[in-house]
């Protein structure tokens, strides 16, 4: 029988009746949570949940209204900590890592890791013991990462290698991922998580953030699921499935998209050639071709930053290509004009919904009808028809589900989940014959995932091309019909989806050209 005292002595951390209170809504209510050292945890819920709420209570940004913290102090024995101090939170050994990195592209890997832990008052670094515990710590961890490379000359999965040693260098004991994978190949995933083994194996304590349901499985040893602030179930990950997951963290059987197979018609988007420069003249995209036909999915893979925001910001009419040819439903496209590229038949989900796709402060039925609002329909002798606009709000909150007060409801306060639904509603109502979608799902939980795949199968099977531009190798594969990647600017030749694998893909996300196991 273990005693209360080596149990005490095995935790790293445990969380009792932690209540957090924004207003009216309750985002943490309750909960514990329990850590051992060396386990990998899993923390799962939609949007909105509480997941980030109690990571923020733990990491020191926001206080708790009610509950206790206590972490593993340097006897073994756990110890309270002091609320609303990152601090603290440092000094007793919590690490975070972000799904956006926070390195200065301009300094070394080496400055990276030790900015901020010398004292200001020191008059010099201990360059030397610094690195040798550099050294210590990439030999007992396999984060091998060049010391005195540029950071701006990294990977993405290098770049996560340095967050991670900037946590262990400050000698974390118990390290927090939020959605580790989001920007990593395949094969960097892999790598990932031999590390993450690895750092358990001696002692880590792992909290893994992720609405990755089969990476949750293949890490972690347990899963703790939030719905509604509240812990609504703890797993053990042995024996347990996706499709069990999704329902405890949506509290209901969460559908699986399913796909017909094509029925490709005539081109709705031809590129040809395209030379297009960033604002800061930097190329980013070069000799790109491709060819969308209407009743097809075309997913355009590859790790962020190789050319996706500027294929997105040329089908949109937000970017001038340098030269290259762009037809439009068998003419001429109205290139660099977006408000022409809409009224031409293109709809456009932004990868940057807050950003891009709505005006925070406006109404939701304002935001409805931010690209309609010339519909004859909309509008009478250059005059709003307001109530027309309302009254298609409400019909659209319905038929989307979008969850708020009204049409009168300040976009802002909605989740994020909520306004993709927004968009997707003012997109897909007026059937447009392009779909451009890119990250559609990005951030979202699995049941709003699986209603936003439905939603762009439903505009393929009616006869729209979609162009899904997407990091998320599940969603590729469960929306497309063919599949090309974007490796620094330059497009691969789309190859059928069936029979692709995962594994093929990530090499050519990677810049390498397997041969492809395709389906004989």
């Amino acid at each position: 029988m273990i005693t209360p005292e080596a149990a005490q002595a095995a935790s790293a951390l445990r969380l009792r009746g932690i209540t957090r209170r924004f207003g009216a809504l309750v985002a943490n209510d309750g909960i514990d949570l329990d850590l051992a050292r060396g386990e990998v945890l899993a923390l799962l819920g939609e949007n909105g949940a509480g997941k980030t709420t109690l990571m923020n209570i733990l990491f020191g940004h926001y206080v708790a209204d009610a509950g206790t913290v206590e972490v593993a102090g340097p006897g073994g024995g756990l110890v309270p900590l002091r609320p609303g101090s990152p601090q603290a939170a440092l000094a007793a050994g919590i690490g975070m890592v972000h799904q956006h990195f926070t390195l200065a592209d301009n300094l070394s890997v080496f400055d990276n890791i030790v900015l901020g832990s010398e004292s200001l008052w020191r008059p010099a670094q201990r360059r030397a013991s610094a690195r040798a515990k550099l050294a210590a710590l990439i030999e007992s961890s396999g984060l091998a990462v060049p010391l005195d490379a540029a950071v701006a000359s990294l990977s993405v999965g290098e770049r996560q290698r340095v967050e991670i040693l900037k946590a262990l260098y400050r000698d974390a004991r118990i390290l927090i991922l939020d959605e580790p994978t989001a920007v990593l190949t395949p094969q960097e995933a892999e790598g990932l998580f031999a590390t993450l083994r690895r750092l358990a194996e001696q002692g880590l304590a792992i909290v893994f953030i992720s609405h990755k349901l089969a990476e949750v499985l293949a890490i972690s040893r347990r899963v703790v699921v939030l719905r509604a602030g509240r812990v609504v179930a703890e797993i053990a990950t042995a024996g347990v499935d996706r499709a069990a997951l999704a329902e405890a963290m949506v509290g209901r059987p969460v559908p699986v998209t399913q796909k017909r197979p094509a029925a490709p018609g005539s081109p709705v988007l031809a590129l040809d050639g395209i030379r297009l420069r960033g604002p800061d003249g930097r190329l980013r995209l070069e000799d790109v071709s491709l060819q969308l036909r209407g009743g097809e999915v075309l997913g355009i893979a590859g790790v962020s930053g190789n050319g996706q925001a500027a294929l997105a910001g040329l089908v949109s009419g937000l970017a001038m290509p340098e030269s290259g040819r762009i037809v439009l439903f068998g003419g001429a496209a109205p290139v660099g004009v977006s408000a022409a590229m809409v009224a031409a038949g293109v709809g456009r989900i932004p990868e940057d919904r807050h950003h891009d796709g709505v005006v925070g402060d406006m109404a939701v039925w304002e935001n409805f009808a931010l690209e309609d609002y010339r519909r004859p329909d909309s509008q009478r002798w250059g005059l709003l028809r307001r109530g027309a606009l309302r009254a298609r709000a409400r019909w659209l909150i319905g038929s989307y589900g979008v969850k708020c007060q009204g049409p009168e409801a300040r976009t802002r306060l909605l989740s994020g989940g909520n306004i993709q639904k927004l968009i997707l509603g003012r997109v897909l109502d007026r059937s447009p014959g392009l779909v451009l979608a890119c990250q559609p799902t990005r951030g979202l939980d699995v049941g709003a995932v699986a209603e936003i795949h439905a939603r762009l199968l439903a505009a393929r099977d009616r006869g729209a091309g979609v162009l899904l531009i997407s990091e998320d190798l599940d969603e590729i594969f469960a929306l497309s019909d063919r599949v090309a990647v974007l490796y620094r600017g330059r497009l691969t030749p789309p190859c059928p989806a069936e029979g692709l694998t995962i594994r093929a893909l990530g090499l050519m996300m990677a810049g390498q050209e397997p041969e492809f196991a395709h389906a004989s």
